[in-house]
């Protein structure tokens, strides 16, 4: 896993982010390349944590990091996941209990990645 998005309403992201930021004690700063994320650095060590603004109802939701997403997506839909929609590379899940995630390409160093990541059979 590489990610915990705290997804909020466009017209409450900033209260939303506010009160992550002071609940986990972390700082929040705006993700320039895109902005309708703010990282909450630190808030689980390991783990990129941020409010996503977005235009649809608050939730939470995990995205998995994968060096093929292709096989990652096809990996989780034969485990009882359903495909909803498609945000640029990333593919967004439902998966048994009505949960969200999304399933995108690498985002961390690649050495990194390689020394955490599961690798299925």
């Amino acid at each position: 896993m590489y990610a915990v998005l705290i997804d909020a309403p466009e017209a409450e992201a900033a209260r939303a982010t506010a009160f992550w930021s002071a609940a986990l004690g972390v700082t929040a700063e705006p993700f320039a390349p895109q902005p309708q994320f703010t990282t909450l650095h630190e808030a689980l060590p390991g783990l990129v944590t941020a409010v996503q603004a977005v235009d649809d109802a608050p939730r939470i939701h995990l995205d998995f990091e994968t060096d093929d997403v292709e096989a990652e997506t096809a990996r989780l839909l034969a485990l009882g996941a359903e495909r909803i929609s498609q945000w640029q590379e990333c593919q967004v899940l439902r998966v048994p209990g009505g949960h969200v995630v999304c399933v995108l390409p690498v985002e961390t160093d690649p050495e990194t990645f390689r020394a955490q990541a599961n690798v299925w059979p």
